[in-house]
């Protein structure tokens, strides 16, 4: 049994609910990354990502310096540890209709695995593995 703690990311960036879609959008782009988990102080309460500022936010006509992270993050969280099961993990994805899990273990934020983590661990042939594994262009 693969576990997500193997493949898992731990290299995470977390902002407040309170912050700006601005703000969470220059951290994605100084840190080259497509997304930040949101806290309320140790807990998390969501995952925001470019995606999600675009949809959520500036096509909703929202503005992004005044608009806050916990306006447009999904209340819902799933969440995984470490030593769960990787066809688990992938099946919470698709349950969910969810690309990303944070990994709690004791109650605290320890990593985050993503259907392109799992697409390299389990299926490393395929074009979103190939995709996932690439370096950034940006």
């Amino acid at each position: 049994m693969t576990t997500v703690g193997e493949f898992m990311t731990t290299r995470l960036v977390t902002m407040d609910g309170n912050d700006t879609l601005a703000a969470a959008a220059q951290e994605m782009r100084d840190s080259a990354i497509g997304d930040v988990v949101v806290t309320d102080g140790d807990n998390v309460v969501g995952i925001v990502t470019d995606r999600d500022i675009t949809v959520r936010g500036v096509a909703e006509d929202r503005n992004p310096a005044t608009t806050r992270l916990n306006e447009i993050t999904s209340k819902d969280v799933v969440t995984v540890s470490q030593n769960d099961d990787a066809v688990a993990a992938a099946d919470l994805m698709r349950t969910y209709a969810v690309r990303r899990l944070p990994v709690i273990e004791d109650g605290k934020l320890i990593g985050l695995v993503s259907m392109g983590d799992l697409a390299v661990e389990r299926e490393p042939q395929s074009v979103l593995a190939d995709i996932s594994a690439d370096d950034p262009n940006n």
